[in-house]
């Protein structure tokens, strides 16, 4: 199995952490870094020295491409799995849900126990299977290392392994460059419940029907990416079983890919060999998901989590043949709350505090051409097409119902506007302004919220 060199660096850094007394390192890394493939080596190298391991995932998709990678290191394994007949190999790969049902049956004792995903390594099911063998050493892997109830890792893990960044892997080709389009007002969710840290999906999905949303999914579809594989992410079942019937109204082939979709497969088949546009889902395909012709992520879902974000974003970031760019279609403004998905981020295993805005990190200063519409950093002509650059980019203008290629500064300037604009507003009939500027639905329900919490923070 031939390594990158950042993979093979990851392992090396891996190694020294347990040299240096770690118990249970986390090692973070983008979507599309080939987290699976450093696995496979490290259990490669672990089983020639006669060590049994146990690789812990979540999901069917994520069994099948874990065992596919190990049998091309040559790996023999087992699989804990509804459908699968119980072997005695010394490496097994388990789905979480279906060993913490067959606990009392191991009777195997792991020297290291891998756990793919590893930002729900805290929660019940999986803590559960791996406190059963409190002697294994530990080794998480994840793209995202937080978590949206705020608790950090540190829980679990004694030893932060940070691999290469997303701006790394698009530098060296590794992942594709994304061009992102965003609506210059998003989706009024004023008065939407939050529920485990989350908008509530039943009510988000009745915000995306409201005429504040810019932009139909379709229109633009067509518009901008016409024809290249997309995946649509949706709020619940509900709304995506009502985007995919749109898709095909349309005349665009569209599936439906849920947890209770007969056969996966047979659909992710028919999406990679071209049969399907778009696939429509909700939580499946955020995590794990592994098919590089994926070109469109089409952001139908408003959501608090970085996390998820960052992992529907990163479906699309690898590269494929004919593949220039990913393009990721924003109807939700998630990339307001969140930033660019090659932004730096400071992962840590801290318990992090959660209070309004604190997870978007700011923009960093990007320009827009306005001949070409390519990002790029601040300097006198385009590098692209050469067009000279205006030293004060203008704001992005609102055409109605248009998606834009979304300008870093721009976004970074209307955050830092719209914030000022309801700190200086001292009366509640100035905020109910500001309320109706941006375009709610009940500005004066927001503003007396606004205004009654600042009399309590206050008084």
């Amino acid at each position: 199995m031939k390594l990158r060199p950042y993979q093979q660096q990851a392992i090396s850094d891996l190694r020294m952490a347990y040299r240096s007394g770690a118990h249970a390192p986390l090692l973070v890394a983008p979507t599309g870094a080939g987290k699976t493939i450093i696995l496979a080596a490290i259990t490669q190298a672990a089983a020639a020295r006669d060590r049994r391991v146990l690789i812990l995932v979540h999901r069917r998709e994520l069994i099948r491409q874990t065992s596919a990678k190990l049998t091309h290191a040559g790996v023999n394994h087992g699989i804990i799995a509804a459908g699968f007949e119980p072997s005695d190999h010394p490496v097994q790969v388990a789905s979480v849900q279906t060993l913490a049902r067959r606990l009392q049956q191991q009777h195997w004792q792991p020297d290291l126990i891998v756990i793919d995903e590893a930002h729900h390594a805290i929660a019940g099911t999986w803590a559960n299977v791996i406190s059963y063998w409190p002697d294994s050493l530990l080794l998480g892997v994840t793209a995202t290392p937080i978590r949206q109830d705020g608790r950090g890792l540190g829980a679990m893990f004694d030893r932060l392994v940070l691999g290469p960044s997303t701006a790394d892997l698009m530098a060296a080709g590794h992942l594709t460059r994304v061009k992102l389009y965003a609506p210059p007002q998003v989706a009024d969710l004023t008065g939407i419940r939050t529920r485990a840290g989350d908008y509530a999906n039943d009510q988000a999905a009745a915000a995306m029907t409201r005429p504040t949303v810019t932009g139909d999914a379709i229109t633009h579809y067509k518009r901008i990416a016409a024809g290249q594989p997309a995946i649509a992410f949706c709020c619940n079942v509900n709304h995506a079983t009502t985007v995919c019937d749109a898709f095909n109204a349309a005349g665009i082939s569209a599936a439906t890919l849920l947890g209770d979709t007969t056969d996966r497969d047979a659909s992710v088949a028919r999406f990679a060999g071209g049969a399907l546009q778009v696939l429509v889902t909700v939580d499946v395909v955020s995590e794990g998901f592994d098919c590089p012709g994926a070109a469109v992520a089409i952001l139908l879902r408003p959501t608090q989590s970085q996390g998820l974000y960052l992992q529907q974003v990163g479906r699309v970031l690898r590269p494929a043949p004919g593949k220039a760019a990913a393009i990721v279609l924003d109807h939700v403004g998630n990339v307001h709350r969140h930033g660019f998905p090659d932004d730096h981020r400071d992962w840590n295993l801290a318990d992090r505090e959660r209070r309004a805005g604190s997870a978007c990190p700011p923009a960093p200063c990007i320009r827009t051409c306005e001949s070409c519409f390519a990002a790029f950093a601040p300097q006198p002509i385009c590098p692209v097409c050469g067009t000279p650059s205006k030293l004060n980019t203008r704001e992005l203008k609102q055409q109605e119902g248009e998606l834009q290629e979304l300008a870093r500064e721009a976004v970074e300037r209307a955050r830092h506007r719209d914030r000022r604009q309801q700190a200086q507003a001292r009366t509640l009939q100035e905020l109910i302004h500001i309320g109706q500027a941006r375009g709610m639905k009940n500005p004066v329900a927001w503003a007396k919220h606004v205004h009654f919490a600042r009399q309590g923070k206050h008084g």
